[in-house]
């Protein structure tokens, strides 16, 4: 059955809206006629009289970056592909782009056929191949980046987007740039012998987006990023550490930035803390949209009205610590009570809330902050991270002198945070008595639920995981192929899974009794704990990530 025709009235008024604000032409088409990718793709075909690639076509065939460059295939939304005949096929992700098919018909040297595809359908066959990524020899060839000058430093309500006749510049703004819009917490730049690698951590992943050829070039490129942290560009030994804030899309962000000496140079990452994005995201947020089990949302809720004691939370960086403490408290804050945290950095504004930032250039820190904290009457204490003795005995403290304390703390597993304290020198019997409950956290990533189909897992997998071929029946087993809504990784989102330990009066006999941690172990599961690894699992059971991702983030003897 052939595709309907577009009707004229919404092909004039598309062409009427791109030329108003520039938007493509098919996704104007799309929005009026409500179509879906495949749909607007099939009308637009039969108009051009040229063939649709769909995303499942084009996976078997390989693509053909000689033909177009990555760079350029990504920033005209097309793409070469080779078929296993040799068949070299261009798609396009809009017909109506004149000057992307010029741009084609004058750099395309061998003979090919144009296919129709969608711009996002292009946009997750590009994410696919690994080999795509790592294509970005065009900068490398650029004579002007030999060059070896260097911009001066510039201040930090920097343009990330701006025109500047420095491609060092262009190169490091336009990564930021792109490491905003597909919701990056990091960028990486990894020197290597021939130059730099630059990755993004999305959904705690990294992945390789670009590589750029010349080691002078890499060392340029670091040194931009050292000067818009107003670091030290001649210092090439030593780690340095800064921050900067700069302009995108109308609004601030704020980076830190870490520079590393290496054996090839120095690598730098570049942490981003966009408060505007969090602020959305946090905005309303409760503790069931991160994803937890309902049982572990109904104890923390309990847990966050207690009058007094500590609940900790721990888990490694970047694992949704400080957004459950967050959650906590948006649901505990009425106006009723002074809640006052202390962090590094305050990463969002919590209304109503006494909010400090620790800075340790002029003196305030953790411990310092807190014990101020303690002279300003307050009934719920955040402290973002405990790190040293003096800030754990202050924090027991307060727990155990009227206040009720939310924080983190930097450990594996709900039984090493008890090893940590002891480790700091904290009395142990204080330090159970104030403690409530100590919560381990990670996130997981998710199946895409737009491309998430049934995948039976290999016998060796399922050795790996600790299963056995029995439990296939048990469980649901799916995965995500790759599509355009998941940048072609199979994951789409995270959810945040939780092994809570309840202190109750056994516990802390056996703690204070220094018992091994087997018989701590013991006692918590006879409790009721449920282990980050059977947290994990029960999302494979229903079908919500796979055994890959789970033992990336857990232990399968844990």
């Amino acid at each position: 059955m052939s595709a309907s025709p577009v009707p004229n009235e919404h092909l004039q008024w598309a062409r009427e809206a791109h030329s108003r604000d520039g938007r493509p032409i098919i996704e104007l088409l799309q929005e009026r006629l409500g179509d879906s990718n495949a749909d607007v793709v099939a009308r637009l075909a039969a108009i051009f009289r040229i063939p649709a690639l769909s995303l499942d076509e084009a996976r078997p065939l390989r693509p053909a970056f000689d033909a177009v460059p990555y760079t350029d295939a990504r920033r005209r939304s097309c793409a070469a592909l080779r078929g296993s005949d040799g068949t070299l096929l261009v798609a396009l992700g809009d017909p109506y782009d004149a000057a992307t098919q010029d741009w084609i018909e004058e750099n395309v040297r061998d003979r090919f056929a144009y296919r129709l595809s969608h711009p996002l359908d292009i946009a997750a066959y590009l994410a696919l191949q690994e080999e795509g990524l790592r294509a970005m020899d065009q900068i490398g060839a650029s004579p002007e980046l030999d060059s070896g000058a260097r911009e001066p430093a510039q201040d930090l309500s920097l343009e990330i987007i701006n025109e500047t006749q420095s491609p060092v510049v262009k190169l490091v703004s336009s990564t930021l740039h792109d490491a905003l819009k597909v919701g990056a917490s990091d960028v990486h730049l990894e020197t290597s012998p021939s130059g730099v690698v630059i990755k993004y951590r999305i959904d705690g992943v990294l992945s390789v987006v670009r590589t750029v050829d010349g080691v002078e070039l890499a060392d340029q490129i670091v040194s931009r990023v050292k000067v818009m942290a107003q670091l030290d560009i001649s210092e090439r030994r030593l780690p340095q550490d800064g921050r900067f804030r700069a302009r995108s899309n109308g609004r601030e962000v704020d980076f830190r930035v870490s520079i590393m000496p290496s054996v090839f140079g120095e690598d730098a990452v570049v942490r981003i803390l966009d408060k505007r994005a969090l602020s959305d995201q946090l905005r309303g947020l409760t503790l069931e949209q991160l994803g937890l089990e309902p049982k572990t949302v109904k104890a923390l809720r309990r847990l966050s009205t207690e009058p007094h004691g500590m609940l900790l939370v721990t888990g490694p960086t970047g694992s949704g610590k400080t957004t459950t403490l967050y959650a906590v408290i948006s649901e505990i804050n009425n106006g009723l009570e002074k809640i006052v945290t202390i962090e590094d950095p305050v990463e969002y504004q919590l209304p109503g809330v006494l909010q400090i930032p620790v800075n340790e250039k002029k003196g305030l820190t953790f411990a310092i902050g807190l014990r101020s904290i303690l002279r300003h009457d307050p009934d719920r204490i955040m402290v973002g991270e405990i790190r040293d003795p003096e800030t754990a005995e202050i924090a027991v403290q307060a727990a155990l002198t009227g206040h009720l304390v939310y924080t983190t703390v930097h450990a594996n597993n709900v039984f090493d945070v008890i090893g940590r304290f002891m480790h700091m020198g904290v009395d142990t019997f204080n330090f159970v008595s104030a403690l409530n409950a100590v919560m381990a956290q990670r996130l997981v990533r998710v199946n895409c639920l737009e491309c998430a189909a049934e995948a039976q897992p290999g016998e060796e997998l399922l050795e790996v995981s600790g299963l056995s071929p029995a439990d296939r029946k048990a469980y649901l087993f799916k995965r995500g192929r790759g599509c355009a809504g998941c940048r072609g990784t199979g994951y789409r989102g995270r959810k945040a899974i939780a092994e809570l330990l309840l202190v109750d009066d056994e516990l802390r006999e056996l703690i204070v009794a220094r018992k091994p941690t087997r018989i701590l172990k013991e006692a918590a599961r006879a409790g009721g704990m449920t282990s980050l690894r059977e947290a994990a699992l029960e999302l494979v059971r229903r079908g919500e990530t796979t055994l890959e991702e789970i033992n990336r983030v857990t232990s399968a003897t844990g």
